[in-house]
């Protein structure tokens, strides 16, 4: 009997924080609103840069300080990420990972957020605020796409772990970790409401 190793596998890490803090949620999700309609020069950076709604990314570094929700997420992924650098079996040394950054995303109807990785990181990840019902799910792409020159695709009803894309839909409350090398989007959010998250990235310090 043939075998077939499952190797060089690339690992989504999933959690639900509402489960363990059921304020969090609401909590944030004011905070975030609140922060993109005050944040003047977020909201330059977004009209300069064409970045469809808002982004606290080229603004606000210190959002854990400037607000308690902010502080309890950090406290929480530091618990999730630690969790998923033990699946991955990183050998860390005496060095850990540690937040970097941690930033704000509010998706209009209609906005996309483009292919991309997070570089100079570890661990990306994003936590759902506000997900309304037709709101994207995330893209991520197999990292040997672009080695796949002469490969047929892939049958419509592919096993997961055989298909070159993969989606998943969040709900309010999901965080969703991966290596920061995988490359990932947000497709068109065909919502009639802004679709609102809150991403991060943990660096090897």
């Amino acid at each position: 009997m043939p075998l077939l190793d499952p190797l060089f596998v690339t690992r989504i890490y999933q959690a639900n924080l509402a489960e363990t803090d059921a304020d969090l949620v609401a909590e944030l999700d004011g905070a975030c609103r609140s922060i993109a309609e005050d944040d003047n020069a977020g909201q330059r950076w977004c009209e300069r840069n064409g970045y469809p709604g808002y982004t606290s990314y080229a603004s606000l570094d210190d959002l854990p300080w400037r607000v308690p929700a902010f502080k309890r997420l950090a406290k929480a992924l530091d618990r999730h990420v630690a969790a998923f650098a033990k699946e991955l079996e990183f050998d860390l040394g005496k060095r850990k990972l540690a937040l970097d950054a941690l930033w704000i995303n509010v998706l209009p109807p209609g906005g996309i957020h483009t292919s991309h990785i997070h570089p100079l990181s570890v661990v990306s990840g994003t936590f759902y605020v506000a997900v309304p019902e037709g709101a994207s799910a995330i893209k991520f792409e197999d990292p040997r796409l672009g080695f796949m020159m002469a490969a047929p695709p892939r049958k419509a009803k592919a096993r997961p772990e055989n298909r070159q894309f993969a989606y998943i839909a969040p709900t309010p409350g999901t965080v969703l970790l991966w290596e920061s090398w995988l490359r990932h989007e947000v497709p068109l959010n065909e919502a009639d409401e802004e679709r609102i998250s809150v991403s991060f990235n943990y660096a090897w310090s």
